[in-house]
């Protein structure tokens, strides 16, 4: 028996899932801080930093394709994917210290420097994440064993990108001499990059030697290597399967949402609900309850409802309770800033909308695996390589849209600069809220809708496993 056939040990679901700590440190950087950081401190235009931001996203997700054509076609003696973990280490943790540490230039040389710092951190991520996505459908062929091992990959993606979020606002990003405001601490940026890239180097060679054994010796037991997708035509051919295209559509909607909520998330906190840093430190370490939240309910509901069903719930819940606090708040329903019941209120609210929200995320990448497995079972070609970069390329492609609608949402209600919570106009305040809400609530119901469009369900699962395993049968008893 295949190690693929089997589910996987505990052991190496977590080492696989810790490789995703770089992603984490990454996707909160450029989610939470990166924006904030190049406008506020730095002195670049908020929609002149979001654009950069944007093409650097937009640009990256076509090099994604590329990167999963090649992991599919390589052929080393360590397999596949494990030659693209290893050589990614060192550029990620060096792109990531040269991105938060921008030369004093004009602002013409910033915008350029900005921009190539952040392609540069996604293409160096890219060569990691594309092929490490790839290795599931590889690893595991059982249905719900998917989504749990996809758990610990989420698990530890938050828990890297919380854990250094709570570090920068409680230790690095708050009040000193210079800087009154803890957000606007320039020295304690330079911190979290060098933090973060450690991080990200440990994190991807771990996960590499973690899942090296397993994966190689399954690799080199195959008689021969599988057909991939051998030239361009064939990768169109790929990603036109309805089944990838009805995924990515839902998709889109979901990582949209991510991408503006993540960018909007500093602004939101300090300006409508005033917080400072002590509400922001804490803010961050709950969140990581809706992590938890998600670890333990998102497998029950797989087995109870199917992913398909499980994703279209989860979102939908997800834009009500996560909502619900600004919708609230225009109706003069919830607690004020400065109130004792606001920062429980408002936490108990935001922390149960992101466990809903994580767990969507993580039966979208379940499914992308049963995608994999339907078009190898249909066409013959094993693609997981193209299959995982398209993932990417739909999130990075949406979720720059996401952070470009941000910058011109601050852009367009003229939030002044190094803003102080509390003395802007609340006008501005409100319109801030009440786009933010809108925006989230109409692309949050279309994404419900869509999931109950993706066609493969657990019982499409089984048959065709059933199927190969009895033409493997067959073709061993005639040998």
């Amino acid at each position: 028996m295949s190690h693929a056939s089997e589910k996987l040990p505990l052991k190496t679901k977590v080492l696989y899932g810790f490789g995703a700590a770089a992603y984490g440190v990454k996707d909160n950087g450029f989610a939470v801080f990166l924006l904030y950081y190049y406008n506020q401190v730095v002195g670049m235009r908020a929609d002149v930093v979001s654009l950069a931001i944007a093409i650097a996203l937009f640009v990256d997700a076509f090099v994604d394709p590329v990167i999963g054509q090649l992991t599919d076609r390589t052929r080393t003696s360590i397999g596949r994917r494990h030659p693209w973990l290893y050589g990614s280490a060192v550029p990620i943790a060096a792109a990531w210290l040269f991105l938060w540490h921008p030369p004093e230039a004009s602002a013409t040389v910033q915008f350029f420097y900005l921009l190539a710092m952040a392609m540069l951190v996604r293409f160096s991520l890219s060569a990691y994440e594309v092929p490490s996505l790839a290795l599931l459908p590889e690893l595991s062929k059982d249905y719900h064993d998917r989504t749990s091992t996809l758990r610990f990959r989420t698990l530890f993606g938050w828990a890297s990108g919380l854990g250094i979020m709570v570090i920068a606002y409680g230790i690095l990003l708050v009040p000193s001499e210079n800087y009154p405001v803890g957000l606007l601490n320039e020295d304690g940026y330079s911190s979290y990059a060098i933090m973060g890239a450690g991080v990200m180097l440990i994190a991807v060679l771990v996960s590499a030697i973690g899942t090296h054994k397993r994966v190689v010796s399954s690799y080199k037991a195959e008689a021969t290597h599988p057909e991939s997708a051998e030239d361009f035509s064939q990768m169109l051919e790929a990603f036109r399967y309805t089944p990838f295209m009805l995924l990515m559509f839902a998709g889109v909607f979901a990582f949209t949402n991510q991408g503006l909520t993540f960018a909007m998330t500093p602004y939101l906190l300090t300006h409508v609900w005033e917080f400072g840093s002590s509400e922001l430190t804490l803010y961050s370490a709950v969140l990581f309850i809706g992590v938890i939240m998600a670890f333990m309910l998102v497998t029950p509901i797989s087995v109870r409802t199917g992913k398909p069903k499980g994703a279209a719930f989860l979102t939908l819940f997800a834009v009500i309770v996560g909502t619900a606090p600004y919708w609230l708040r225009m109706a003069d329903f919830f607690p004020e800033p400065g109130s004792a019941y606001l920062v429980p209120t408002l936490f108990t609210f935001l922390v149960t909308g992101i466990a809903a929200s994580i767990s969507a995320m993580i039966l979208t990448m379940s499914m992308m695996a049963d995608v994999a497995d339907a078009y190898e079972f249909e066409i013959g070609k094993r693609t997981e390589g193209l299959f995982s970069s398209g993932m990417w390329f739909m999130q990075k492609m949406v979720g720059g849209m996401g952070i470009l609608l941000s910058g011109l949402i601050i852009a367009f209600i003229q939030l002044p600069e190094q803003a102080i919570p509390g003395s802007v106009d609340p006008a501005i305040v409100d319109n801030l809220a009440l786009i933010f809400v809108s925006l989230v609530t109409v692309v949050g119901m279309a994404g419900t809708w869509a999931y109950t469009l993706f066609p493969l369900s657990e019982q499409d699962h089984s048959e065709r496993v059933a199927k190969l395993s009895q033409a493997k049968s067959f073709v061993e008893q005639n040998e």
